[in-house]
């Protein structure tokens, strides 16, 4: 019988204690003490599959964090970057710093310096859509690489061009006219390049969110601010000194070594630090609502990809289950490759070009934006010549070029800033997949329904925005062709900032809209095709400007104005006025186009797309 305790039990004449047991050819140990001969030396806490389980979960929740906090860096860091870009791409807004000097050391006419503009603007713009392209395809780094070499190029030739001296055509033994034409158009190459590269990244990288307007405003802003700060280092860095050790004109050739060292520079530097984040996840939520909205055929993509790659060619009714299992494995397998989520980026881009320019909305927007910018390129380049038709010659100016370069950029940059920031705050909310939302979609139905459970809060469509800087643009143009300036050049100033913070504002808000219509996923190809209409606008104004300056030359020789040692300058208001009046009736004309897209039939209200 057992003790109360319970410390020993008795049978037969054997004693157990209760906390050792052996057998009895065995010898005597605990019960608890490790058994030496196996794998159970280990506590029990060692053990634990539980303890284990959670010290990989919690691993694999710091690990996913670090990958967050590491994308994030990088997003930022490609944002800063896109910037600096932006601040050294818009070298050609500083045109007007040297323009004139083209007439007066080159012997360049007027109709000649504005060849050379228009050609930067062909270079520029009509190369976008390629160049945008390139960045939805293969990645912003490539079109930066590649603006680097443009730039470095172009502002080379341009140079040593200049530094040659007139070319025969003038008189003079220097390199070909057709030399500086070449430099300008990869100039402009250069410029579209890097500008697309830059804000491509931060429309991909910010555009689903709710900052999508200031995200693009920013690096847009820089860009106008680059024309700014580099006239001035030009003017008051750069600079040749007059005879009496005063500060002179621009020294064209050094100007234009400092610009290829900066922008060779900006472009390879720009090749590693621009990248886009979390791409795959946007493609793969695009096509996801590509086949929710109705737009779609369900597993169209993937249907395609059955055919192309072999696999779904066999009629799963003729094959064994483990058969059919198996090939089932091998296709989830391949359609996860890069491969395979490389063609899918290319289809759903594709398909995004495709329904961008089957759109009709978007031709009266790209029509609107011809008919603005276009003016607004022929003003910024030919600045220097206007601001010499101002006062008779032989008098002293009252302003430089470079003032009022530095005016159009620092209004643009303002304006820019505050229609993306303002945008932002009142513009209304657009779901991130609107674009796409069928006319028969769930989606389009649920958000024609009024809210019950949010009041309605006050809100100033982008439209209204672009239509009130538009007008802002002509009001300048106004002013400047109804003579209001004329022999009064200190007024030049309000002109220069009113068209400044127009056309600023204008290409600020424009690719903001193309982002909130059609979405981010093909913006580049989207903005590109879109941007190519100042080309065609600066082209044809600045051909009209200079016809009309040319033709009015005549009448400053007759009334003894004209300076006989540059007889290919004008001055009076007949060399400018024509053209700014048919300027500001154009800008009115866009407002409607884009009034009509916004909300005529068909327009973007009507198809419940909040702009």
């Amino acid at each position: 019988m057992s003790s109360p305790s319970g410390s020993k039990h008795s049978s037969n004449g054997i004693t157990i204690d209760r906390l050792d047991y052996h057998p009895p050819a065995s010898p005597r140990r605990p019960l608890l003490h490790p058994d030496s001969e196996n794998d159970s030396n280990r506590h029990s806490q060692d053990t634990s599959y539980a303890g284990s389980f959670f010290e990989q979960v919690a691993e694999g929740i710091m690990e996913r964090d670090r990958q967050k906090l590491q994308r994030e860096a990088v997003r930022w860091l490609s944002f800063v970057w896109a910037i600096v870009n932006c601040l050294c791409a818009g070298s050609i807004t500083a045109y007007s710093l040297y323009g004139h000097l083209f007439q007066s050391r080159l012997h360049y006419t007027q109709l000649q310096v504005n060849v050379v503009s228009i050609a930067a603007e062909l270079g520029m713009y009509l190369p976008v859509p390629a160049f945008g392209y390139l960045c939805d395809r293969l990645g912003p780094g490539v079109p930066s690489f590649l603006s680097g070499f443009l730039f470095g190029l172009g502002y080379l030739l341009a140079a040593f061009a200049y530094k040659s001296g007139p070319p025969p055509s003038a008189g003079g033994d220097g390199w070909p006219f057709g030399v500086m034409v070449l430099a300008f158009v990869s100039v402009g190459m250069g410029t579209s390049c890097m500008y697309l590269s830059a804000v491509t990244t931060c429309a991909k990288n910010f555009g689903r969110g709710n900052a999508k307007g200031i995200a693009l405003a920013v690096p847009i802003a820089a860009f106008g601010l680059s024309g700014m700060w580099q006239s001035q280092v030009g003017s008051r860095l750069l600079y040749e000194k007059n005879t009496d050790g005063t500060r002179g004109d621009v020294d064209v050739f050094r100007f234009f070594l400092f610009l290829a060292i900066l922008l060779l520079c900006g472009g390879i530097i720009g090749t590693f630090a621009l990248r886009i984040m979390d791409e795959g996840e946007m493609i793969d939520e695009a096509v996801d609502e590509l086949e929710r909205s109705g737009l779609l055929a369900r597993d169209e993509f993937f249907t395609q990809a059955q055919i192309n790659h072999g696999y779904g060619t066999m009629d799963t009714r003729d094959l064994s289950d483990s058969t059919f299992d198996f090939l089932q494995t091998e296709a989830e397998r391949l359609k996860s490759q890069a491969q395979e989520e490389a063609r899918k980026k290319t289809w759903l881009l594709n398909e995004e070009t495709r329904r961008y320019v089957m759109d009709p909305t978007m031709w009266w927007l790209a029509a609107g934006f011809f008919l603005v910018t276009g003016p607004g390129e022929a003003f910024i380049n030919n600045l220097g010549t206007i601001i010499g038709t101002l006062s008779p010659p032989h008098t002293s100016s009252t302003t430089s070029p470079a003032t009022h370069v530095s005016i159009v950029a620092f209004t643009s940059t303002i304006a820019r800033l505050v229609t993306g920031t303002l945008s932002d705050l009142l513009a209304p909310v657009a779901p991130s997949h609107q674009h796409r939302w069928g006319p028969d979609s769930v989606a389009n139905s649920m958000a024609s329904l009024p809210s019950l459970d949010r009041p309605r809060r006050f809100t100033v469509s982008r439209i209204s925005f672009l239509l009130t800087f538009a007008f802002i643009l002509s009001l300048g143009q106004l002013l400047l062709a109804s003579g209001w300036v004329q022999n009064h050049a200190s007024r030049f100033a309000v002109v220069s900032a009113l068209i400044g913070a127009g056309y600023g504002a204008v290409f600020s808000l424009t690719p903001i809209v193309v982002s909130v219509v059609w979405g981010v996923e093909n913006f580049g190809t989207n903005w590109g095709i879109l941007a190519m209409t100042p080309a065609a606008g600066a082209t044809l104004w600045g051909a009209i400007y200079a016809s009309v300056y040319q033709r009015a030359s005549g009448t400053g020789e007759e009334q003894g104005f004209a300076n006989p040692k540059d007889d290919v300058l004008c001055y009076g208001k007949e060399c400018y006025a024509p053209t700014f009046w048919a300027m500001a009736i154009c800008v009115w004309v866009a407002c409607g186009l884009w009034a009509w897209a916004w909300r005529g039939p068909g327009g973007w209200k009507r198809r419940g797309i909040a702009v």
